[in-house]
């Protein structure tokens, strides 16, 4: 199968033209469900697997969420399962967060390496949180509706300036609207800083901070990472850091989103079928990886 292999010109990758879709695809189905794009898992493999170790894997990464996380977002927003006061509001923060991340990466972390080990403490807690829920405590039933239905639908949605609130399978969830707020600006900043979509750090806060079902929220939490990771494509393109910019490999980034895309979609579709506990197994293990990666980086491992 020589004739598939390709050299990718800006990060100079040299692979057959399947492995990035088929690696996105078989990430992103299973993190999807949680409401993750998976990029954090596809980053070491740009740089362990594949070799591209520039800057502009970074925002390689964020192209792959650009280009793969509609999909996730337009099946869960198909089945009326997407909370768009959620979305709204973590778009709201994470817009002028990533912008102000950006400059603070630029400006004042050129080693974020403490604020960062800060960050996965946080994370590991979280997901131990998570992880002893899914073990051993009560879980919604699992869908099986193929549409929106009466009791499989979220609806009543409102934003309000001290509560937000949504209905879903004959159960109102309610949250400060401040407090969704002011942690989707702070996952902002620490995505401009580092470089992430924000996904695995909202998803979980979402889950077990604010007490939402993951069936109703991992669609918007998916638009939070378009729209961060849009912001992060441009930055990265268009600003420079210590005086060039770091454009995405174009190529790799979209052939990338095209499996994200795919694999996105496919996992919004399956997660109705997924047992609640499951998938909250799946993400705690998810984030205690993050977790971990960035606490044994503080320590040089």
């Amino acid at each position: 199968m020589g004739f598939l292999q390709f050299t990718f010109p800006v990060s100079g990758v040299e692979t057959s033209i399947l492995i990035p879709p088929l690696v996105a695809f078989g990430i992103s189905f299973f993190t999807s469900m949680g409401g993750i794009s998976g990029a954090f898992l596809l980053l070491p493999f740009q740089m362990s697997v594949l070799g591209f170790t520039s800057p502009s894997v970074t925002s390689t990464n964020f192209l792959f969420n650009v280009t793969g996380t509609p999909g996730g977002v337009y099946r869960y927003a198909r089945e009326c399962r997407f909370v768009w006061p959620v979305a709204i509001l973590i778009v709201s923060g994470i817009i002028p967060g990533v912008l102000i991340g950006y400059y603070v990466r630029i400006t004042y972390l050129p080693d974020p390496k403490t604020f960062k080990f800060f960050v996965g403490c946080v994370l590991l807690l979280i997901a131990v949180k998570l992880l002893k829920e899914a073990l051993s405590g009560k879980t919604a039933a699992s869908q099986t509706t193929e549409s929106c239905t009466l009791t499989d639908r979220v609806e009543k949605a409102s934003i309000e300036l001290k509560t937000t609130r949504f209905n879903f399978k004959d159960t109102t969830y309610s949250f400060a609207t401040a407090q969704l707020l002011g942690l989707a600006l702070v996952v902002g900043i620490i995505g401009g800083v580092y470089g992430i979509g924000g996904g695995a750090i909202i998803a979980p806060f979402l889950i077990t901070v604010f007490r939402l079902p993951v069936y109703a929220i991992a669609g918007a939490v998916l638009l939070g990472t378009f729209v961060s990771s849009l912001a992060g494509v441009t930055f990265y393109s268009l600003i420079p850091i210590n005086g060039a910019v770091a454009a995405p490999d174009w190529l790799l980034g979209i052939l990338f989103g095209a499996g994200g895309l795919m694999g996105m979609y496919l996992g919004a579709r399956v997660q109705k079928y997924m047992p609640e506990r499951w998938i909250k197994l799946m993400l705690g293990a998810v984030i205690i990886m993050v977790a971990l990666k960035y606490i044994l980086k503080f320590f040089g491992m």
